[in-house]
């Protein structure tokens, strides 16, 4: 069974209760956002596998560790961009894929419109983002589909999930640890995360 990760940080706190707040304005909401991308990528990398290499300092030569893997960072559109630059600001080097899913808004079920990742895919380390898991069934499908092109090593990212997308999410995928920022009491009769903060693709964009 996967681990599930909630962070548990006062900054990361400070920046939920803005994101959290109805009155947040679009830049204000959108910059948190990828704050809490940023400060959360520290502990989603803990694990990352390393190699040693022999680096020349100006006093001698020396020991030291670097990534052995690429990082692929894999956003679920849209909502997932807003945290792809903050997690990026850490790890530059890190590729970006794109996997495009929407929910039919009767059974909630996603469908695949878009996909397309790097080749590194099959090799690295993949961040699958998204800022909301709520039934999981887009977070599923998009693990799904990066698994489909040879994904292995593969994370789960997001800022606010529920217990029953947690639960949807280790059942499908037991290999794939789930890393949040807060996890909420329970998803409401039309889907949204109970407290959540709303639509996060919509209060990104400012859509709605």
């Amino acid at each position: 069974m996967s681990r599930v990760v909630v962070l548990d940080h006062p900054l990361i706190d400070h920046k939920m209760a803005k994101v959290r707040d109805k009155n947040t304005d679009t830049k204000t909401f959108r910059e948190n956002v990828n704050e809490i991308g940023g400060l959360i990528t520290f502990e989603i990398t803990r694990d990352l596998d390393t190699k040693e290499i022999i680096v020349e300092t100006p006093i001698t030569k020396t020991t030291c560790k670097v990534l052995s893997k690429d990082v692929i960072i894999v956003p679920i559109l849209r909502a997932g961009l807003g945290m792809v630059d903050g997690i990026q600001m850490i790890i530059p080097t890190a590729k970006v894929g794109h996997v495009g899913m929407y929910r039919d808004e009767e059974t909630l079920e996603p469908h695949e419109y878009y996909a397309k990742f790097p080749d590194e895919i099959t090799t690295g380390s993949v961040l699958v983002v998204d800022p909301m898991l709520a039934t999981g069934g887009s977070a599923s499908a998009a693990i799904d589909a990066v698994k489909k092109r040879g994904a292995i090593d593969i994370r789960f990212v997001g800022l606010v999930g529920c217990p029953e997308g947690v639960k949807r999410l280790q059942e499908d995928h037991p290999d794939v640890d789930i890393y949040l920022a807060a996890l909420d009491e329970k998803l409401n009769e039309v889907g949204y995360i109970v407290p959540g903060l709303g639509d996060c693709g919509d209060r990104l964009f400012g859509t709605k």
